[in-house]
């Protein structure tokens, strides 16, 4: 599984970074820790069940290139707190752009809920036994130390490769980002956690003509790590697999449609499974009963050796965090084990209502966000059939090599997926690529549907963004190669 980045310096521990995140929210500002307990415990007053206090400073740079030409750059810098207060599901919630000693006490008798003090403790660090652990990325902001000149040129080789991969690239786009946030999280009950978070992206787009026909491809790859981690090799076969699969759509054929087997090739196709299954195992549709899910923990919901886990404590990726924004030490979560339901993804909120432990899964888009329970990196582990056996075995179907624009109801589990790369699969070989197939099902019926899972996982390159209710977060997504029976495809033929 390509899941381990090698670092070219040594990680820091988490106790460095709890102290450069401590510097720069707090020290920086002239707030100690003192001041922002007692901030949490006057907003809790004496009438609330949970409180906390998350503070976050981030910088955002990006460039864009299109034409062989820089066409935008833009450097932003964000920093605030946001302050809340729970009593059973009720929740008050207020949020500041300043972060001093001033503003933590205004916004903190806003939301008192009692007339009464609760009393003041004394923030400590997490109970998570920190102490002498690595971080899971650099400390370091992905593009400080990168001259300008050099993320040009990152740019314009990206072009250059493109373009000389194949003379039937007419356009090139690509768009490099990188975030740097640090954060800072006091719970009513004493515990505190910093973290400080590098976020890097390199976005490609390219279109290719023949004749009259063109077509495009896009895909991109980062994680949490430094611009140096990409050599020039990781550049080029990345751009090189990119112009490949936008080549192949110029002799796509129109896909077939109806009820048929599907092999769902590895890696960045897990977003099925994202979109299909994991959202629907996030605990406030659980709780609420809005899941498909709900009330099913020990049935079994998949077919025998499905095992999807979600796991935010992965070296370097995308999804991964120390601690969640809630402060709690992310780790590996089994949602379905050989077709079993086990457990769901847990934030502080309805672990506390359910009455289960937390597992490091709130999270937020920024500090004028609310947490909710959130994937970080989902995906199914292998089993046990080679991916050239789970084609042989499909007389007629299709191959999946991509997929985009999925969406999903939460509440029935009905998806629907492009498939942006795919094939047709004949008498057990893959075939003519066609273009215009989607794919609809059920997810929890679909899950059922799996009857052969590969030894090839992998994981995406790097390039997920999941969205829910109007917020944004990076996460990862993965799997083997999967045969699927019985799947809707719309086609074009």
């Amino acid at each position: 599984m390509n899941d381990i980045l090698k670092f070219q310096n040594p990680l820091p521990t988490l106790a460095e970074i709890r102290n450069a995140a401590r510097e720069c929210l707090l020290e920086r500002n002239g707030v100690d820790e003192v001041q922002v307990d007692s901030a949490v415990s006057l907003a809790m007053g004496t009438g609330g069940d949970f409180a906390d206090l998350f503070l976050s400073d981030s910088v955002r740079e990006a460039w864009s290139m299109e034409g062989g030409a820089v066409r935008g750059g833009s450097y932003r810098r964000d920093s605030g707190f946001g302050l809340r207060v729970m009593k059973g599901e009720e929740t008050t919630f207020a949020c500041s752009q300043r972060i001093d000693a001033s503003a933590l006490t205004r916004v903190a008798s806003q939301l008192r809920t009692s007339g009464e003090l609760a009393a003041t403790t004394t923030a400590t660090e997490s109970n998570d036994g920190a102490q002498g652990r690595f971080s899971l990325y650099m400390g370091l902001a992905p593009l400080a130390s990168v001259d300008a000149l050099d993320k040009i040129a990152l740019l314009q080789k990206v072009d250059q490769l493109a373009r000389n991969h194949d003379a039937r690239v007419v356009e090139v786009g690509a768009s490099l980002q990188a975030v740097y946030e640090s954060v800072w999280v006091t719970r009513h009950d004493g515990m505190s956690a910093g973290d400080v978070r590098p976020l890097l992206n390199l976005s490609v787009s390219v279109r290719v003509k023949s004749g009259s026909r063109m077509e495009h491809a896009r895909s991109g790859m980062g994680g949490r790590y430094s611009f140096s981690e990409w050599s020039d090799d990781v550049v080029a076969s990345f751009v090189k697999n990119l112009v490949d699969a936008a080549i192949i759509k110029l002799d796509a054929r129109p896909a077939p449609a109806g009820p048929m087997s599907v092999v769902v090739g590895p890696g960045w196709n897990g977003v099925l499974l994202h979109e299909a299954v994991g959202h629907g195992l996030e605990a406030d549709g659980i709780r609420r009963g809005t899941s498909v899910f709900a009330g099913r923990v020990g049935q079994t919901v998949a077919q025998r050796g499905v095992t999807i886990v979600d796991d935010g404590s992965m070296l370097g990726r995308r999804g991964s965090l120390n601690v969640d924004d809630e402060g709690h030490r992310t780790g590996r979560t089994v949602l379905i084990e050989d077709g079993v339901l086990r457990g769901f993804m847990q934030d502080s909120l309805s672990a506390r209502l359910m009455g289960v432990p937390q597992t490091g899964n709130g999270r937020r888009e920024d500090y004028t966000c609310l947490p909710m329970p959130r994937m970080t990196n989902t995906f199914m582990l292998n089993g046990n059939h080679e991916p050239e056996e789970i084609i042989a075995s499909v007389a007629n179907g299709i191959y999946v090599a991509g997929l985009e624009g999925g969406q999903v109801d939460i509440t029935s589990g009905q998806f629907v997926f492009e498939a942006s790369e795919a094939f047709l699969i004949e008498n057990g070989k893959i075939t003519a690529p066609i273009k215009g197939a989607t794919i609809t099902g059920n997810g929890p019926e679909t899950i059922k549907k799996i009857s052969l899972v590969g030894n090839d996982l992998e994981l995406d390159s790097g390039k997920a963004v999941c969205g829910k209710a109007g917020q944004s977060v990076p996460v990862g997504v993965g799997q083997p190669t999967l045969r699927v029976d019985d799947m809707t495809v719309g086609g074009t033929a």
